[in-house]
């Protein structure tokens, strides 16, 4: 009897990998056929490297929202990274006991907070502030910034301390028997034992900020041109593909759709380049 459960499990299992692989089959056979046709009727040079988006005038292209995309998730990496790793080493080796269940509920509590909550906090708290202290309307890059930038922390820090309370602690014990102090110990040998970890973090990171969208429309002005500096409005590729799908048609929704194939690649590029970095760090040590 528990020989046929066991094979039973096994298949449930099966059954639902293969469920996700077909499900991500489905989507990328979905992006590629509506997509790639729209990048080949408006050209690859003009789509990928056009300065201009003007559905009407039957102007298709998207570098503004390539560059808003990179610069918003760039800025955000540089704000939300070194909060977070500092974070999570602090939650699993310097953190009292008496408060970790306090710290650990609220970074579970912000990951769950929905993104639209997340852009009115924005809208209400971050961009007022952007414009007191620099003028203009508030509304601008450095807003987003800032925004994804708390938006990303708690999947950061989830992934970066499970990989820190990995380490084995002989490495921690090891340190502390040649004299090392407890920081010493932490910051010389457990981070860098974990590096894989916390390059993996840093790359869900990413993911959750390039493909943030509710919140960049709420704070980021929207407005589908050439980035021009920290305090100007900027559109994202995913905001682009949000504001304007209600509404488009022929080749201007094929048009939208070919910018979810760049997104879409995009991502496919950092996790490729995470994993050759990763098995090069491996096959050096």
């Amino acid at each position: 009897m528990d020989k046929f459960k066991e094979q039973g499990m096994k298949i449930v299992f099966l059954i639902a990998a293969c469920t996700s692989v077909l499900a991500v089959v489905l989507i990328c056979v979905f992006l590629f056929a509506n997509g790639v046709p729209a990048i080949g009727k408006i050209g690859v040079f003009q789509f990928l490297l056009g300065e201009k988006w003007k559905p009407a005038n039957d102007l298709y292209g998207i570098l503004p929202m390539i560059m808003g995309s990179i610069y918003v998730t760039a800025g955000s990496l540089v704000i939300g990274v070194p909060t977070a790793l500092l974070t999570s080493i602090f939650m699993a080796y310097f953190c009292p006991k008496k408060i970790y269940p306090v710290f650990k509920a609220a970074i579970n509590l912000m990951a769950g907070v929905p993104s639209v909550v997340y852009g009115f906090f924005g809208l209400v708290v971050i961009v007022p502030a952007i414009r007191d202290i620099f003028g203009g309307s508030g509304t601008s890059m450095l807003a987003a910034c800032i925004l994804l930038g708390i938006m990303i922390l708690p999947t950061i820090i989830g992934v970066t301390e499970a990989s820190l309370r990995a380490v084995p602690d002989s490495y921690y014990e090891g340190s502390l028997a040649l004299g090392a102090t407890h920081e010493r110990s932490v910051f010389r040998t457990i981070v860098p034992a974990c590096k894989s970890g916390i390059v993996a973090g840093i790359v869900l990171g990413i993911g959750r900020a390039i493909g943030e969208t509710m919140a960049v429309i709420m704070v980021a002005g929207n407005q589908a041109r050439m980035p021009k500096g920290i305090l100007e409005g900027v559109r994202t590729l995913t905001a682009n593909i949000v504001t304007e799908m209600g509404y488009a048609a022929d080749l201007h929704r094929e048009a939208l759709i070919a910018t979810g194939v760049v997104l879409f690649v995009f991502i496919l590029i950092i996790n490729l380049a995470v994993s050759l970095l990763n098995r090069r760090t491996s096959n050096a040590n």
